[in-house]
């Protein structure tokens, strides 16, 4: 029918006569996904009525929302159909136009197959009306000899005995709403994750920069050229071989001026009394800089206790490794479940974890991904890759952590971009999705 515009046009006139014969209050148009969206746009442009437009699935860009369109909440929108079996794809769409604020009372088909889809509509509060019914046509197409009687007489005895049940749809279950980095900004206890989730909405970035520098001009040199565009600095201070205390210095002056926190990646993993000197002294007197450091959980509570016992009276936060990217790695099955067990009972120190898939539903929790490439693969040494699409939009982690595919890059500011810019797209896009499951 799409490649016959006369017949396109004369359909949308047909279903607009309808909806004017039934009576049909409507400040909208919204065609069922696909086929009856050019018919939608064809009244919509004839009569000048706004049209919307729904989506089957969210896109993993721009505004990633299922119903596009000008949405004023509490005005009526009129479904448009092609045909009409179970009445399902129209009560699916009226579900996502409800969703959004609008009041869906009416749907207009062309087609109506006879199976029982427009009782069952009624029967869930829309009252449809269709332009032609299967037995108008067998009836036309029987008069003029295009199929024998007994052809006719299959089809209907066909209808008669595969009727849709007249009952109410099962209301689809809907994934959980997802909440932005502000909203759980104000479920945290701890103040470090507080101020690393409102930076991170405030900034619109989601991406960590891992600094595996041996240089201490090449660390501070990107903490100063990435700092805008990132939400956390990831050190390995220990493996500078030219380390001094004002190294430390400046790059606090930069993560003040840029507003991004530093995340040393000690992997603290001995008893608490020893990880409490690792912690405080030594050359690198870790908790009077580093805002947030990480630790095994092998060693079990002592290890969270003797950090936080360290931390007392400082805004320090601590993630647990719950996960690993390398190949082959322990840390998944009970290891896993301890260790989110642990974080979730100290949350007043322990912010979230390092892990591949989110570990835990606690909003209070901040997930963040090591592993992270434009394009998912294997790495050398057993590391697996994924990309940020996957980490943030799908796996739905919160932070990615990204190293060699920026600082090798030939335009590192350039790669830190597109790195923050596609790993916050992913972030909006599952924001927004209003996506069913099963």
């Amino acid at each position: 029918m799409i490649s016959f515009p006369e017949i396109m046009e004369e359909v949308a006139e047909v279903l607009w006569g309808v909806a004017e014969k039934m009576g049909a209050e409507f400040d909208s148009i919204c065609g069922v996904p696909y086929t009856a969206l050019p018919i939608a746009s064809l009244m919509s442009v004839s009569h000048k009525k706004p049209m919307l437009i729904r989506r089957k699935e969210a896109k993993d860009y721009g505004t990633a929302k299922m119903i596009e369109g000008r949405i004023e909440k509490g005005e009526k929108c009129l479904i448009v159909e092609d045909i009409v079996t179970s009445g399902s794809s129209i009560f699916e769409t009226s579900e996502s136009l409800v969703a959004v604020g609008l009041k869906v009372t009416d749907a207009v088909v062309l087609l109506d197959r006879c199976q029982g889809g427009i009782a069952r509509l009624k029967q869930n509060g829309i009252n449809t009306q269709s332009a032609f019914s299967m037995h108008d046509v067998l009836e036309v197409l029987t008069k003029h000899e295009k199929i024998k009687p007994s052809v006719k007489s299959e089809v209907e005895n066909f209808i008669n005995h595969n009727q849709f049940e007249t009952k109410m749809f099962a209301p689809r279950k809907k994934v959980p709403e997802v909440l932005s980095y502000s909203e759980r900004a104000k479920k945290c206890k701890n103040p470090i994750a507080r101020r690393l989730l409102t930076l991170m909405d405030e900034k619109q970035t989601n991406l960590a920069f891992a600094a595996d520098f041996t240089q201490s001009d090449e660390l501070l040199k990107l903490a100063d050229l990435l700092g805008p565009h990132i939400c956390i600095f990831k050190t390995h201070i220990d493996i500078l071989s030219d380390y001094t205390p004002d190294v430390i210095t400046k790059l606090k002056a930069l993560a003040e001026q840029h507003n991004f926190m530093l995340f040393e990646d000690r992997k603290f993993a001995d008893i608490g009394g020893t990880v409490k000197h690792q912690y405080r002294s030594g050359v690198h007197k870790i908790v009077d800089w580093a805002h947030i450091v990480n630790a095994h959980s092998v060693p079990g509570q002592g290890v969270i206790e003797g950090l936080k016992e360290v931390a007392r009276g400082k805004e320090r936060a601590c993630l647990l490794i719950a996960e690993m990217s390398s190949k082959g790695n322990l840390a998944s099955g009970e290891y896993t479940k301890a260790t989110v067990k642990m974080a979730e009972e100290m949350s007043d120190f322990v912010i979230g974890f390092i892990s591949q898939n989110v570990v835990s539903n606690k909003p209070n929790m901040i997930h963040m991904t090591p592993g992270v490439k434009m394009v998912a693969g294997a790495g050398v040494l057993g590391q697996q890759y994924l990309t940020p699409q996957e980490v943030i939009g799908v796996k739905g982690s919160d932070v990615i952590i990204v190293g060699r595919d920026i600082y090798e890059a030939s335009n590192r500011l350039a790669a830190a971009v597109n790195y923050k810019k596609v790993a916050y797209q992913a972030y909006y896009a599952r924001l927004f999705r209003k996506k069913d499951i099963d």
